[in-house]
């Protein structure tokens, strides 16, 4: 049934965003390494990997670079316009056309890479599986300002990213895959749109009082 909505939003976001997204086109083709879409190989439904689509932010060879797959806030490999786009979460737009194609939908799993699949537990792997990866969800939402956490953490980024943050997000798409639905769905879209006002806000906890908590480092500084 979400498809069927995916399919029909897709078309008419796409439609009412393309004269807001040809300024972007143009700012990146004349700044950076003129490249405009980003694309990178994420893990999809049944574990088939896709290519995601975005707008050029980062370096293009930064997973290469130091930091590989882990970004922060204030990544040197991001690009001049990359900063504003990736907090606004414009950078993300193309992905439009993923959910057109149904390789993704507007919500889900995060799309991530193999590497951070990897990090999962076979049983959050297993899960996730079954769901095509989503423009947003209870991950997206909740780890909304991920580069954000690594930079006020200081210390050793990737291991707090790979031994707490990874975890957690593993948690909340385990709660995502028990709890899918259509209500879910149309939630954690008004979530989204919230948050882009407030982007600190907590109110998910509160529409879903079943959400696994964070461990009390983590929180401190969600």
């Amino acid at each position: 049934m979400t498809r069927i909505f995916d399919f029909l939003f897709s078309v008419v976001a796409i439609v009412v965003l393309l004269p807001f997204m040809v300024p972007i086109m143009i700012g990146l083709l004349l700044t950076g390494e003129h490249h405009i879409f980003y694309q990178q190989e994420r893990i999809g439904k049944f574990g088939r990997p896709f290519k995601v689509l975005k707008f050029a932010t980062m370096l293009k060879n930064s997973p290469n670079l130091a930091g590989g797959f882990v970004t922060l806030a204030q990544d040197p490999r991001i690009l001049p316009m990359g900063k504003f786009l990736r907090k606004s979460k414009i950078n993300e737009l193309p992905q439009l056309v993923n959910i057109l194609l149904g390789q993704m939908s507007f919500v889900g799993p995060r799309p991530i890479v193999a590497q951070h699949i990897a990090l999962y537990s076979p049983e959050v792997q297993t899960a996730i599986a079954k769901f095509r990866p989503g423009l947003t969800g209870i991950g997206s939402l909740v780890m909304r300002d991920e580069e954000g956490v690594l930079d006020r953490a200081g210390g050793d980024r990737k291991l707090l990213h790979d031994q707490v943050i990874a975890p957690y997000k593993g948690q909340l798409e385990l709660w995502y895959a028990s709890h899918a639905g259509l209500s879910t769905y149309f939630l954690l879209i008004a979530l989204t749109a919230w948050s882009l006002f407030k982007p600190r806000s907590r109110l998910c906890y509160s529409v879903f009082r079943s959400l696994p908590l964070p461990e009390s480092e983590l929180a401190r500084l969600l």
